[in-house]
């Protein structure tokens, strides 16, 4: 059968794949494109699996509400920028993100294994596996966090286009304008000082001992602490443990836009609560950013030339 180039559009359009590819799958299948488009996935999966070894250490995180109370956030690692700008990827993660938010898995590995919902039959990581051999890049679902609201609403943020996602779980029993918006701003105080705690009661006995003898060391190892009696030393490290802990919870924070740069969030939320005769609170917060924790590779493009040069 002749393969014309009115079938390689359409097979082309069907999968996104590339048009030779789309054509040799054609050809291979003598013309039969439901058994093209078969090839083409087990030709993407294929090169799937060989691109896993490559580092996706960029991408996106989004963010889906179901409704007021509910919100998720996903991130999804491609391996470069480029690929992180492009609209069609962008789309997918934006899916990802309407799946776990209608999603009951608690865990990564159960996610991966759910019904596709814009494909049910196939599963999410099937999914995956397509939109890279359209995309041509490794790409991977790194992490999702549902979250519902039970005492009040879900607060959302996105900032820099989906490098960081937050979600606020935000406890109100009057819910208008001016608590939104404050909650909003909570959200982006999360996204631009990184808090990892509530408040300091979150904060667990090991992780302060661990903390305590790390500033016995760095005083034991300072000359200008030599010979200091010991309720001078133990008022340094109490000192230096309150500054470190009022700059990982939240609640301590200096609000990012307090007037007279020393209001706390605590405050602020008190003085939003005041005016609107409400009682507010942050329950929890989730904070994605994108390639947190993840060691990205560093290309040695000279070495990478000489190579492929075979010197």
């Amino acid at each position: 059968m002749a393969i014309t180039a009115a079938m390689v559009k359409e097979l082309r359009e069907m999968t996104g794949a590339g048009m030779m590819d789309c054509k040799k799958a054609l050809t291979e299948c003598g013309g039969d494109m439901e058994a093209a488009v078969d090839f083409l996935r087990k030709n993407g999966q294929a090169k799937a699996e060989k691109k896993a070894s490559r580092i996706a250490a960029e991408g996106l995180c989004a963010i889906a509400k179901a409704d007021d109370q509910t919100a998720a956030v996903v991130e999804v690692n491609s391996e470069t920028d480029f690929v992180a700008k492009n609209a069609d990827f962008q789309a997918y993660v934006k899916s990802v993100a309407t799946q776990a938010v209608k999603s009951d898995s608690k865990d990564l590995d159960a996610f991966l294994t759910e019904p596709w919902m814009e494909k049910p039959e196939v599963t999410v990581k099937d999914a995956l596996v397509e939109k890279v051999a359209v995309i041509g890049e490794n790409l991977t679902i790194r992490r999702f966090e549902k979250v519902v609201a039970e005492e009040g609403f879900v607060a959302t943020y996105v900032h820099g286009g989906g490098r960081i996602g937050v979600i606020v779980d935000a406890a109100a029993d009057v819910v208008n304008d001016a608590v939104r918006e404050a909650f909003n701003n909570i959200a982006m105080q999360i996204a631009a000082l990184r808090p990892k705690y509530v408040s300091a009661s979150e904060i667990s006995e090991e992780y302060r001992q661990h903390e305590i003898e790390i500033l016995k060391e760095q005083i034991a190892n300072d000359p200008a602490f030599a010979g200091k009696p010991e309720k001078v030393i133990n008022g340094t490290i109490n000192g230096r443990l309150n500054k470190e802990f009022k700059e990982i919870c939240l609640m301590d924070q200096i609000y990012v836009k307090a007037e007279d740069g020393k209001q706390t969030v605590s405050q602020y939320l008190a003085q939003v609560a005041k005016a609107n005769g409400a009682k507010l609170s942050v329950k929890r917060f989730v904070r994605f950013e994108t390639g947190e924790g993840i060691e990205k590779k560093k290309d040695d493009f000279a070495a990478e030339v000489m190579a492929q040069a075979g010197l």
